[in-house]
């Protein structure tokens, strides 16, 4: 089997391989085994073909790699608790970060949650926003009043 054979057989698993995980991870593999093929096709020595190989694979991850990752996630829908980030939500127990406790109501839901400024306490019926999700706790902060 000769060089060239073998890099086209590493591009084919890359783009198999993305093509099944479709997580944006061989991808820029593949780039560098076709141009590591065309290099055995002319003729390079090994060590150049393998050096252009981790190169390129490494130029196209580095510079390629943020734009398709925002490209291919622009349609991405939050889930879950994701999608709360933002909303607002209904104190239905006082939120007190030093005694550990604090609830709210969003979507119907009840969820534990802190304030994101320690030292704060949150009386039940205030309103907040969602600003992030620590493990199972919304983190929140009283909605400004306007």
């Amino acid at each position: 089997m000769n060089l060239t054979t073998i890099w086209l057989i590493v591009f084919v698993a890359c783009i198999v391989i993305e093509i099944i995980s479709m997580g944006l991870t061989t991808i820029w593999f593949a780039g560098g085994a076709l141009i590591a093929a065309v290099a055995a096709v002319i003729g390079v020595p090994l060590w150049m073909q393998i050096v252009l190989f981790v190169l390129v694979s490494l130029i196209l991850l580095y510079f390629t790699r943020p734009i398709a990752v925002k490209y291919f996630n622009k349609d991405r829908i939050k889930t879950n608790a994701e999608s709360l980030v933002g909303k607002q939500a209904i104190v239905i127990s006082e939120i007190d970060n030093l005694q550990g406790i604090g609830q709210v109501t969003v979507e119907g839901k009840e969820w534990t949650a802190r304030t994101v400024t320690d030292g704060i306490t949150l009386p039940t019926g205030s309103v907040v926003i969602i600003r992030a999700i620590s493990g199972v706790k919304l983190m929140v902060e009283e909605k400004p009043q306007q």
